[in-house]
């Protein structure tokens, strides 16, 4: 990681959806609200793309994202740790073909 590129900006956990760019993930981030005149709970959900320069997290992997600096047109997060990694599960259909 590299320093110049951290910032004192928001960090996010999320989980990773896609990890088939170079240097980059799209990770998935949940928040749950309360709905300030129905006064009901609603969860949203919204995909950042962050920088991941080793590329280490895969998908499925639990990730803290840092807002840093401009890195590409989408890219705005910087990917700062993988808390947890997840093991691929294969269906059933793929183990037979």
């Amino acid at each position: 990681m590299e320093a110049k590129r951290v910032t004192d900006g928001k960090k996010l956990v999320g989980v990773v959806v896609k990890d088939k760019m170079d240097k980059t993930v799209v990770v998935e981030v949940e928040r749950v609200y309360k709905h300030p005149k129905y006064h009901k709970y609603v969860k949203t959900r919204k995909t950042c793309k962050a920088h991941d320069a080793a590329n280490e997290a895969k998908v499925g992997d639990k990730v803290i994202i840092v807002e840093c600096r401009p890195l590409s047109r989408e890219k705005r997060w910087l990917l700062k740790e993988v808390l947890r990694k997840e093991a691929i599960v294969h269906s059933p259909q793929e183990v037979e073909s």
